[in-house]
């Protein structure tokens, strides 16, 4: 299993894979948001808020991202993003 944390301003980042999903968590000031997608790859990517409610889903990791960004109350540019995780999205 692949699993990796960074943090950058303030922002930490969290990628795993588990049997069914890869996992991005982003965690700041206590709040978190996360995006996954299937661990084939292929689906569409999810948002999930704190709580583990999907939010939304989107073909673009940009979009997704973008998503969490808004629910961590952060700029988009602030998210690092792990090496695992950069092939994210459709």
């Amino acid at each position: 299993m692949t699993e990796q944390s960074i943090t950058a301003a303030g922002i930490t980042a969290s990628y795993e894979e588990t049997d069914t999903e890869r996992v991005l968590s982003f965690t700041s000031d206590g709040r978190t948001a996360t995006v996954t997608q299937n661990i084939d790859g292929y689906a569409m990517l999810k948002v999930r808020d704190q709580q583990g409610n999907e939010q939304e889903r989107y073909y673009g990791f940009d979009m997704a991202l973008d998503h969490a960004a808004e629910l961590l109350g952060v700029s988009v540019t602030d998210l690092p993003i792990p090496e695992p995780a950069e092939d994210m999205g459709m």
